[in-house]
């Protein structure tokens, strides 16, 4: 079990500690939950009552809640980010693989890296790359010439295609499917030619892309994901979209072709974004909206009906389904003052 002093989480926090720094915390918890030996903190106001009942070891708070404290206090500019910092501090995480199973499949021109770890039943194609502390796990495909940067995790049955290139400290979580064909046909007379998919995928460093999700390859050029990017699950990437720098994407949300979406960019969860458009930076888009044009200028961007008591979206159905009669008798209403 990690333990660190409240000296040590000074440092990793970047904050400013009033109390013991000898003392010693080994977990994170909740605050109405947090015992001695633990860490806790504040980021939503609605809970400052907590405080002086609070029974953890110490509590990371901004300077303007410090005196609600009884205890052990660590001042830190944002809770949240400082409690993220210390639960990775802290963390001892499970890994995809340990060793090289004597069930993998490694093709004999694969160039490895030190401490490259592959699963049972991972397959790893001819020409591929993989960099220092390389994770693979079971079942996950590596394809022809893909090069893995150091430190990146692929998770169970995780799959990346031939030619796709990965930066450093990357993590895919169980069936991500990177760099598969993009939706790419003609139609001659209805019936569909396929169009080769010769592009591929480049992926930055420190980028996470969650479970199920999948992101096509380029049709010419190449899929491009900028590093510091975050991926939630089952997400539908299409080929030759860019996603820059920081931006985050929340689950269920399709991307259509060659999209270009700007540096820290937030969507919400279940959104479309239509194919060919160009996101500015630093955009927030909420869930289940519907972008079906270019957004060029920063801001928050909402669409969809939010659930209502059923009674009032009847209500509301019904005179919607009557706005064009309604426009129409308006129309004659004005026609007829005119007159």
């Amino acid at each position: 079990m990690t333990k660190l002093t409240l000296k040590q989480l000074e440092s990793i926090t970047g904050g400013t500690l009033y109390g013991d720094p000898d003392a010693t915390i080994a977990s994170v918890a909740a605050m109405d939950k947090a015992e001695e030996g633990q860490i806790t903190f504040l980021s939503n106001p609605r809970y400052k009552k907590q405080l002086p009942e609070c029974k953890a070891s110490v509590v990371m708070v901004k300077e303007s809640e410090r005196e609600h404290c009884t205890g052990n206090v660590l001042v830190v500019a944002d809770p949240y980010v400082a409690y993220a910092k210390v639960a990775q501090a802290l963390n001892n995480p499970e890994v995809p693989a340990i060793g090289i199973s004597a069930s993998a499949s490694i093709a004999d021109d694969v160039t490895l890296g030190s401490n490259v770890s592959v699963g049972p039943n991972a397959t790893v194609e001819s020409g591929a790359v993989l960099g220092d502390n390389v994770c693979i796990g079971a079942g996950a495909y590596v394809g022809k010439n893909a090069k893995v940067g150091a430190g990146t995790w692929l998770w169970a049955n995780a799959t990346l295609y031939h030619h796709v290139e990965v930066g450093e400290r990357c993590v895919f979580h169980s069936s991500s499917v990177i760099g598969a064909d993009g939706f790419g046909y003609a139609n001659e007379r209805g019936e569909w030619i396929k169009i080769p998919q010769v592009g591929s995928v480049k992926i930055g460093d420190r980028v996470e892309i969650g479970a199920s999700t999948t992101v096509d390859r380029g049709a010419l050029d190449d899929t491009i994901i900028e590093s510091n990017v975050i991926l939630d699950n089952q997400l539908q990437i299409g080929h030759n979209v860019r996603i820059d720098y920081g931006s985050c994407i929340a689950g269920g949300t399709v991307v259509g072709g060659s999209t270009h979406i700007g540096k820290y960019c937030i969507i919400g969860g279940g959104a479309a974004i239509s194919g060919h458009l160009e996101i500015a930076d630093g955009t927030m888009i909420s869930g289940r909206a519907m972008i079906l044009k270019s957004i060029t200028e920063k801001g928050v961007y909402s669409s969809g009906m939010p659930a209502q008591p059923n009674r009032e979206w009847r209500k509301s159905v019904a005179r919607l389904n009557r706005l064009e009669d309604m426009l129409n008798r308006l129309g004659e209403i004005e026609k007829r003052l005119g007159e």
